[in-house]
């Protein structure tokens, strides 16, 4: 995969290889890009009961949740969740 970058964001990854943070910008992008997927994912599971599940749903088991819970329709099952 080939991606374009800012000038901005290739500066701040070269710096973090040039400091040793990491060994290649190819491994700065990819610790970036997980730790997105990781706070979308806590963001999503909105409390604790769904975060012990996060590990275990799919993509699209998550994408429903975060459906459901932005649905007024639902907000008697909302509520359990609290």
């Amino acid at each position: 995969m080939l991606i374009a970058l800012t000038p901005e964001q290739e500066a701040w990854l070269k710096t973090h290889v040039v400091v040793g943070d990491v060994a290649s910008i190819e491994e700065a992008a990819r610790r970036v890009i997980d730790e997105r997927i990781a706070e979308e994912r806590r963001r999503a599971a909105g409390n604790w009961r769904e975060v012990m599940l996060v590990g275990e749903l799919s993509d699209a088991d998550l994408a429903e949740i975060v459906a459901t819970k932005m649905d007024p329709r639902h907000d008697h099952l909302n509520a359990e969740l609290i």
